[in-house]
């Protein structure tokens, strides 16, 4: 994001980049069934037709969740966002969907919170930031994103999930109350340097003026655990 764009243009990007993010969770817990197809409902969001849990619980959990996400985004703090799957019994990674941010600011985004994503509109304010433009690069990583998670293989019945923000170097873990993150030392390096994990690209999204990169780390064959 470069200085030209204001604070408002900020919180547009800021609101517009969560709101993908909660579609694309939701999407990965219909795809990989990490819960019953039938506690989802059909709807649509970017032109396309979606998926979303109708359970209160799980769509509350997915908001804080995602909200939490925006404000170590909008500190400038978060290098990359993981939904991590994990098997049922031994808790290993089986997958971990990453969402690549190197490329979102590195400073602090401003106080600004992130309004209300205007999927038309933004042009208010100069030729920064084009409304139409995020949009169409936020819809077609959803599309590559469901298309993974459709054609990757089965889980393991019972698997579960975490989401994770892995922080910048220079960034200090989020401790406060009330705690919205449990902080962790990092346990994963890239899936190039273990032996265990495969990399699938699936789609470098340019949204305006934002750019990140998303993939799948998933077990390799060979070396399936015993919980499948």
């Amino acid at each position: 994001m470069t200085s030209s764009i204001s604070a408002s243009q900020a919180g547009r990007l800021l609101a517009s980049f969560s709101s993908f993010l909660t579609v694309a969770v939701h999407s990965l817990l219909f795809h990989r069934a990490l819960y019953p197809a039938r506690s989802f409902l059909a709807a649509r969001a970017y032109d396309l037709p979606v998926h979303q849990s109708r359970h209160p619980g799980v769509c509350a959990w997915v908001a804080d969740a995602v909200a939490a996400v925006a404000a170590q985004v909008r500190a400038g703090s978060a290098r990359a966002v993981v939904l991590a799957v994990h098997a049922p019994r031994s808790m290993a990674v089986l997958e971990r969907w990453v969402f690549d941010l190197r490329s979102f600011p590195a400073a602090s985004w401003g106080d600004v919170d992130g309004l209300p994503a205007d999927e038309g509109g933004g042009e208010e304010e100069g030729e920064a930031v084009n409304g139409t433009d995020v949009k169409e690069g936020l819809r077609g990583a959803l599309r590559r994103i469901a298309y993974a998670a459709e054609k990757s293989p089965p889980l393991p019945a019972d698997c579960t999930f975490t989401l994770a923000v892995e922080l910048r170097d220079e960034s200090d873990a989020p401790i406060g109350h009330p705690q919205a993150w449990i902080p962790a030392e990092a346990t994963f390096g890239s899936a190039s340097e273990r032996q265990d994990m495969n990399t699938v690209p699936i789609r470098s999204v340019t949204a305006g003026p934002l750019f990140f990169e998303c993939w799948l780390e998933k077990k390799a064959p060979t070396s399936e655990s015993q919980d499948t």
